[in-house]
């Protein structure tokens, strides 16, 4: 029988200890942790609330409430207190994301209050690797300069639209995914191999801590595919990561996602974990 304790509304004063459980699991966690020890966890600049489970001091569980919801080190007493608190609250986000088996119990819970998805991504493998690529990098792959924006925005528009299933222009017209491009090409988080003013290969860096980070957008243009350029592109954002950023490099795929995994795997990418989406 599932204890009824509830969650709370962590806040600033929290920061130390969210982010000593955060670092549990530094790869599962790093897009969390990453927010957190970049704007702390008031609301208005956390772009969301943080919630946890257990006193003060004992936190056992945390749940990131923004534009996804996400649940970190959650078992199935903490699932049971977040899912209260989601439905009560309604609905905010446009995904759940997370480990699979509390998205799923989350999910499960979700569902009969929030309707049914857009789409589920029930496994999803997370890789991570420590390692220098054993294939070459391209060397033609580079930062992406801030006079490139317009060049590299419909590449990444096409990939969200690819991967996700919609155009991140709807609702806003595109205003909040421009927001964050661009900010990822300031900070110099973007990568791209750029010829002729098309984008071959790109992909971006969009989580670091000091113990992890995350690749993510990894795009090849449709004309240009099978032919190598996601590996050896791959391998550079990968030495670059390494060099630049944190000494673990990790992202998650669609297990449908075959020819990706490959790819992943010859960079020297291992399966460590499995993350499900729920996509409204």
């Amino acid at each position: 029988m599932l204890r009824t304790s509830a969650s709370r509304v962590l806040d600033d004063s929290d920061r130390d200890e969210v982010l000593a459980l955060l670092d549990t699991d530094p790869v599962a966690n790093v897009f969390v942790a990453s927010r957190v020890r970049s704007v702390g966890l008031n609301p208005a600049r956390l772009g969301g609330q943080m919630w946890g489970f257990g006193p003060r001091g004992a936190l056992v569980s945390l749940c990131y409430a923004g534009a996804n919801l996400v649940p970190i080190n959650a078992g199935p007493e903490a699932v049971h207190a977040f899912a209260e608190r989601a439905r009560k609250q309604g609905r905010r986000c446009s995904s759940i994301v997370g480990p699979a088996e509390a998205v799923g119990r989350l999910w499960e819970r979700l569902e009969p209050h929030w309707g049914r998805a857009r789409a589920i991504r029930w496994a999803q493998p997370v890789m991570a690797t420590a390692a220098r690529p054993p294939v070459p990098a391209d060397p033609l792959v580079r930062r992406v300069r801030p006079e490139e924006f317009e060049t590299l925005l419909p590449a990444c528009v096409a990939m969200f639209t690819e991967e996700v299933g919609v155009s991140p222009n709807l609702g806003d017209g595109g205003a909040l995914y421009r927001t964050r491009v661009s900010e990822l090409i300031r900070i110099g988080r973007s990568y791209a191999r750029i010829e002729g003013g098309r984008v071959v290969f790109k992909a971006e860096i969009g989580a670091v801590t000091p113990q992890a980070c995350q690749i993510q957008g990894v795009w090849v243009h449709p004309d240009l595919r099978g032919r190598g350029y996601a590996v050896s592109g791959m391998a550079a954002v990968v030495e670059a990561a390494l060099d630049c950023f944190a000494p673990l490099v990790t992202l998650y795929v669609n297990d449908f996602n075959h020819s990706a995994r490959a790819v992943y795997r010859r960079v020297g990418f291992r399966e460590v974990d499995t993350f499900m989406s729920v996509l409204f």
